[in-house]
Order: structure tokens, then C-alpha cells, then sequence
């Protein structure tokens, strides 16, 4: 099973770590791409704070940021489980699991990044910013420049099992899996159910879409569940009591739509 999951905005520090090596992180494929995001990023960062600001959406609170992109080459790095934090990681609780589940996990989640593409969670990197959704200058919208290397590194990552899709709308435009990978992937949403006027209305929450795919994927992993497909997903997801309806695709070479259903967080 490879689960494709988004980062988190918010991410800890890490001051103490040693320096980033490209070089070490998983899927080497995509290292070229890296470092050219890298550069670039750097270089806008160092040169001028007005524009990396723009470029990067953020406010004035976040000029910080602009400082520690600028450094990424030199700042220290964690293992990315650490790096990413907010609702999902969270419910996922990586540092909680036993000694199993944190195997499971270390092969089977990947989390896909503006800047470095995908990573696994045992990957070192510093915190950084630079969503997906970014526009750099010489690069244009990462969203679009990560198609052409993912296309040619994930096919192979996905192995032969499930693909479970948990990825936001901007990191989705990264990879999207065609052919016999997108017959075994199963993208998955979240929506909140609530009886309004006696009437049910089904809704997209963030927090609970977020919250709850963390919890799901720590579940799995806990429960040491690996579904070969999105069948056995639905399946195994309803062994664990959560409420489930899928829908398997109309023609070969698209993903299955999978809902989980929630009343309260």
C-alpha cells in the first residue's frame, strides 16, 4: 500500500539537525528536480524579500519564512514525520505508534511537497515554505512542474497494491495515476453528515476532512491492514468502523471514489 498524503503549512523547526543532502532523499528520480526548485527558491528568498513575499502568498506575519527559505541549504533537518504538523499529523500521531505500525508507515506514506516533490516520512529536511501552489518566476506552477518527473519516478513507487489518495486538490495536480496504477487507487474524501430541516446535507469540513484522514491512515497502520486494492480498502475501513461508500470507476484506468462518512469529529 502507498499512501499519497498533502504536507502541512505549519511545519516544526529544526535548528539542531544536520544540513540537507538531496542527495539522501528517497526517489531519487526526482533529485535533478529538487535541486532546481531548490535553487530557485534560495535565490528569489535571498535577493529580494518584497517579491518572495508575493510570490509566496504570505502575509506580513509570515516574513519570517523569507529568511528561512533563504537558508535551506545550511539549516539544519529532521526526518519529515517531525517536519509536518496541523490536524492530520495530529490524528496520525506518528510518534505514537509501536514499533510495527512506524515501519508500515516509514514504506508506506509519501508526502507531497512544492519543493521537494514527494518524500517519505524518514526523510531529513529542513522547514521550509513553498506550497504547490506557487508560482516561481523561472519555473511557473510547481503544481505543473512536478508532472513530468513524478510521471516518471511514481509509477514504480506504487508498487503493486493499493494506492490510497489523500492528497489535497493542489497536490493532486502533481501526479495523477493513469493506467493500471489508477485501477488500484482509491481517492478518498471525507464529508460530514448533518440532518438539517430533516434532511441529511453532506458537507466538506476541513478540519474533520483532515483529522479524519489522519485517523483512518493510523488505523491501518495499527491494526496492520495492508488492502491490495480499493476494494479491500472499503472492506478493511468498515472492519474498523468507519462508514464507507465507494464507487468503483465507470472504465478501466480511473480511480475509485471512496467517501467516508462523519457525524462529529
Amino acid at each position: 500500500m502507498l499512501v499519497l498524503l498533502p504536507p502541512s503549512e505549519g511545519k516544526a523547526s529544526a535548528e539542531a539537525g544536520a544540513p540537507l543532502d538531496t542527495g539522501a532523499l528517497s526517489l531519487p528520480g526526482l533529485t535533478a528536480a529538487r535541486e532546481t526548485v531548490l535553487a530557485e527558491l534560495v535565490e528569489l528568498c535571498a535577493a529580494d524579500e518584497t517579491k518572495a513575499q508575493e510570490v509566496l502568498g504570505l502575509s506580513d506575519g509570515l516574513k519570517g519564512e523569507i529568511a528561512k527559505n533563504a537558508g535551506l541549504r545550511t539549516a539544519g533537518t529532521r526526518p519529515a514525520g517531525e517536519i509536518y504538523t496541523g490536524v492530520l499529523y495530529d490524528a496520525l500521531g506518528l510518534a505514537s505508534l509501536d514499533a510495527a505500525a512506524r515501519k508500515r508507515a516509514e514504506r508506506s506514506l509519501l508526502v507531497f511537497s512544492g519543493l521537494w516533490g514527494a518524500v517519505r516520512i524518514g526523510d531529513r529536511i529542513p522547514s521550509y515554505r513553498c506550497s504547490m501552489g506557487v508560482k516561481l518566476p523561472g519555473l511557473g506552477a510547481l503544481g505543473a512542474y512536478w508532472r513530468a518527473p513524478m510521471a516518471e519516478v511514481l509509477p514504480t513507487a506504487a508498487g503493486e497494491g493499493l494506492v490510497l489518495d489523500l492528497r489535497s486538490a493542489a497536490y493532486a495536480t502533481a501526479w495523477k495515476p493513469k493506467g493500471e496504477v489508477a485501477g488500484r487507487t482509491a481517492t478518498v474524501r471525507v464529508l460530514q453528515s448533518k440532518i438539517v430541516a430533516g434532511v441529511e446535507k453532506r458537507t466538506v469540513v476541513s478540519h474533520f476532512n483532515k483529522a479524519t484522514k489522519g485517523r483512518l491512515v493510523r488505523d491501518l497502520l495499527s491494526a496492520g491492514l495492508d488492502p491490495a486494492d480499493p476494494a479491500e480498502l472499503v472492506a478493511a475501513l468498515r472492519e474498523l468502523g468507519y462508514a464507507v461508500e465507494a464507487q468503483a470507476p465507470a472504465k478501466s484506468g480511473k480511480a475509485w471514489a471512496v467517501d467516508v462518512i462523519v457525524t462529529e469529529l
